[in-house]
């Protein structure tokens, strides 16, 4: 009978064991992987919606509205990422696709946050630093107004340094139509906004020079669009002479006027002619601390 071999004992290596106790394994920190992931989603983050901005600000640009491709091409993105980004503004009402077209357009919520921002008093402590500016350029009064109905009101004015300024105070209003400042306002209005404007509003003599024709005034207010400046010329005081032109805000519409006025024996037409370089520089100036985007100069 063959007797079963004793199993051989086996022997364990001996594992180097350091001086002063066992070896410490390094263990991840698996809070450090966390970390990680955070900060790179926050890079995420930021990058996208630095994407977003890119995109509306571009959008808002086109007037007429922007193509997915033209719109990629401008942002530097590629049409797949552009178009996801788009789509969530366009989902959130922030931009909005034209059906027939498929070009896109600022929506009105980004209009509402806008108009929050830049309320009444905002536009009037932006405005002075460049009423004064212009004062000094002119030695004639400065002034903005904006609309209000179907007329205008003066919403920051400062007098220029020469004697014989305009005494109009803050908050005054005036017709549109016999006024530099409300023709550069009707002069930004849409067909049917200007028809309407001129069916509700007799246009009253209030000089021998007052405009009281609806044609003769729509040719003025279309050499308005064309010159970009609007002159009052003795219409509604025939001691007084003004030129005015048009303050826009970051999409481009119009919000306000700019204008400077002065005595008609002082602020001759071809005085006017010369200083306008400098309301021109004046309008330029508060239209881009409104949010307008720079336009090359005249």
């Amino acid at each position: 009978m063959r007797s079963r071999a004793k199993p051989k004992s086996r022997v364990d290596r001996a594992r180097p064991v350091r001086a002063g106790g066992a070896i410490a394994r390094v263990v991840k920190n698996p809070l450090s992987d966390i970390d990680d992931d955070v900060e790179d989603r926050a890079r995420g983050g930021v990058q996208s919606i630095g994407r977003a901005f890119a995109i509306l600000e571009e959008v808002a640009r086109n007037r007429d509205g922007i193509g997915l491709a033209d719109l990629s091409k401008k942002v530097g993105l590629h049409n797949s990422t552009t178009f996801h980004l788009v789509k969530t503004m366009v989902s959130l009402g922030y931009i909005r696709q034209l059906k027939d077209s498929k070009r896109y357009r600022i929506g009105r919520p980004l209009f509402a946050l806008a108009a929050s921002a830049l309320d009444e008093m905002e536009m009037v402590s932006m405005a002075m630093p460049v009423l004064d500016d212009l004062s000094r350029a002119t030695g004639e009064s400065s002034h903005f107004a904006t609309r209000m109905s179907d007329a205008v009101v003066v919403m920051a004015r400062t007098p220029g340094p020469g004697a014989f300024q305009l005494t109009d105070r803050v908050g005054v209003v005036r017709p549109a139509y016999c006024t530099a400042l409300g023709k550069v306002i009707l002069a930004a209005l849409r067909p049917d906004q200007l028809d309407r404007y001129l069916e509700r509003v007799e246009l009253k003599s209030l000089t021998s020079k007052t405009i009281t024709n609806a044609q003769r005034l729509r040719r003025e207010l279309q050499e308005i669009r064309r010159s970009g400046i609007a002159i009052d010329d003795g219409e509604f005081d025939t001691e007084m002479r003004c030129a005015a032109m048009p303050v826009h805000d970051f999409s481009g519409q119009v919000v306000g006027a700019i204008g400077i006025s002065g005595p008609v024996w002082r602020l001759s037409i071809q005085a006017l002619q010369t200083k306008a370089r400098d309301l021109l520089e004046a309008a330029k100036s508060l239209s881009e601390a409104f949010g307008a985007s720079k336009a090359p100069t005249r």
